[in-house]
């Protein structure tokens, strides 16, 4: 799984952008140029209950999460410079295969809550949802659980545990999102993309075959080592951090 060099100043940003971060951004801000020439897209690719239900555009749950507000700049603006601050430290914590695997889950699942709850909300179910904010949810999620205490400077001065400085940055893309196409049943996929993407990252850290995988690992491990004439001089002291590193992102 690549990985990737963790950025030590968290005063206004993790750094360079990593690969899925580019790509994805690159991507959604494309679609939006499309999208302000051919606003029919919004209704083709935006999340519309009932075009999925009676039409099987199953397509929507998918490319719903690339079209943003095309009213303004400050849904995809709000949207992009969340997925960078907090998902480029999340790639380079989980490794690009893992990150877009979650990325996709989370805003998948956010889009199957839209429309489960659809089925009882006739809002939910006539409008049109756009926007990545399910994911980003999903993200800001992933990054509360792994970097809660991680102090990040809000306007560069007041230094708030990232955990409190996720809620602020969420509540802002949440209120943001509202305004976008369907905006006022948004927050089902942004609830969505938070419960789904705990629920995932829950689900790893409880397999109860983990351990038995660590175990296996340790032992090729100790085997390459003495066929190597290599030998350690005792338990290291990074031997449980990295077990629980390992044990965060296998899959």
């Amino acid at each position: 799984m690549a990985r990737y060099p963790s950025s030590s100043s968290h005063a206004f940003g993790p750094g360079a952008l990593t690969p899925a971060i580019k790509m994805l951004i690159l991507v959604n801000v494309g679609v939006y140029l499309v999208n302000l020439i051919v606003p029919v897209l919004t209704l083709r690719l935006g999340l519309q209950p009932q075009a999925v239900f009676t039409q099987l555009a199953l397509w929507q749950p998918v490319t719903y999460m690339f079209l943003h507000d095309t009213s303004g700049v400050g849904h995809i603006l709000i949207n992009m410079l969340s997925l960078w601050m907090f998902g480029t430290e999340l790639e380079r914590t989980w490794g690009t295969r893992f990150f877009v695997k979650y990325y996709f889950i989370t805003g998948i699942g956010a889009a199957v809550t839209t429309l489960l709850l659809s089925l009882f909300v006739d809002d939910i179910y006539y409008s049109v949802t756009v926007g990545a904010s399910g994911a980003i949810y999903g993200l800001l999620l992933g990054y509360g659980m792994y970097f809660p205490n991680r102090p990040i400077y809000m306007y560069f001065v007041f230094p708030i545990p990232a955990k409190y400085f996720v809620m602020i940055i969420g509540a802002i893309a949440f209120l943001s999102s509202l305004g976008g196409p369907g905006g006022g049943i948004a927050h089902t996929a942004h609830l969505g993309g938070l419960v789904v993407g705990y629920l995932y990252l829950k689900g790893l850290r409880a397999r109860p075959l983990d351990e038995l995988k660590y175990r296996w690992l340790r032992w090729k491990m100790g085997r390459a080592r003495s066929r190597f004439d290599v030998y350690s001089g005792g338990r290291s002291s990074d031997d449980d951090s990295w077990k629980s590193d390992w044990k965060k992102h296998i899959h």
